[in-house]
């Protein structure tokens, strides 16, 4: 069996880690997490988001974020943008990569941002026309490719039509993102395959939360279709609101010890990112979500 050489991670810690925080994280400790993640060994650390700080009060200080991280050279900052309004915002932060965002589920689009899927689309259509003027690089992330908390099962023709639609609107990468952490190996590995004889198996990336405690299971399953982009989350950290006891994000150091372990590189100093991990679960006052850091403890 074949797996891909080098696998590159995208860090959402900063972003999709803390969003959902119900305490107010200090600005500085949020500069001090990308700072430390910048130091590891990761390629893509995905910042912030320039939501309206109404409806993610955590993310309210994005642009005082971003202007206070230390940018290395070679490694990419992404951050969420959800229309033109949050991507002129990101822009003159100093962002040169964004992110836009969908769901694969009519109803969870329906709940989550109060638009069908087209409706939502048609949002971010402006910020691929002004990103291609910019020369700014635009990400996809692709929601509940696996079940969705209010409509049940998501048809797996429903994923690749949003996948297919966003690439060719001009994402240069889609990321599948099974929010609930409903899915299993097999049922990641067919959608992806599904999406792969859509979108190039080069521009698409997976998303796992591990509420199930499946996340590896799925990574591996997809890893050997070829996909070589993982998202993940120092410690674990986040969840997702919409469900019942998502214990967050597949943590990135139990993602990059597995990999390590099958020989796949990823750039990433483990032993940083573990002392990573263990810093901010002290700064979040809760257990480390990676059961590598603890049995690296």
């Amino acid at each position: 069996m074949t797996f891909p050489a080098h696998v590159r991670i995208v860090e959402v810690g900063p972003r999709d880690g803390l969003q959902n925080e119900k305490t107010i994280v200090p600005t500085a400790t949020k500069v001090e997490l990308i700072d430390r993640l910048s130091e590891t060994g990761l390629a893509s650390i995905e910042a912030t988001s320039f939501v309206s700080p109404k409806w993610v009060p955590q993310l309210g200080d994005a642009a005082d974020v971003f202007a206070a991280i230390r940018r290395q050279p070679g490694v990419r900052y992404p951050v969420l943008v959800p229309n033109l309004q949050g991507y002129e915002r990101a822009r003159a932060a100093g962002a040169d990569e964004v992110a836009v965002f969908t769901a694969a589920s009519e109803a969870f689009n329906r709940k989550n941002i109060n638009a069908s899927i087209d409706e939502s689309i048609e949002r971010f259509a402006p910020v691929m026309k002004r990103a291609r003027a910019d020369g700014v690089a635009v990400r996809g992330y692709v929601s509940t490719v696996l079940g969705c908390p209010y409509q049940g099962d998501v048809p797996v023709a429903d994923v690749v039509r949003v996948a297919e639609r966003m690439h060719a609107l001009g994402c240069y990468e889609i990321s599948l993102g099974d929010t609930i952490g409903i899915g299993t190996p097999a049922k990641a590995r067919a959608m992806l395959a599904a999406v792969g004889e859509r979108v190039p198996m080069s521009a698409l990336a997976v998303h796992f939360h591990d509420t199930r405690g499946q996340a590896l299971a799925n990574i591996l399953a997809c890893l050997e279709l070829g996909v070589a982009v993982v998202d993940s989350s120092v410690s674990g950290a986040g969840g997702c609101p919409y469900a019942r006891g998502a214990t967050g994000n597949v943590a990135s150091e139990d993602v990059v010890y597995m990999l390590h372990g099958m020989g796949i590189s990823t750039g990433i100093d483990l032993d940083t990112l573990i002392d990573t991990g263990r810093w901010l679960s002290a700064q979040l006052a809760r257990d480390n979500g990676s059961k590598v850091g603890k049995a690296a403890a």
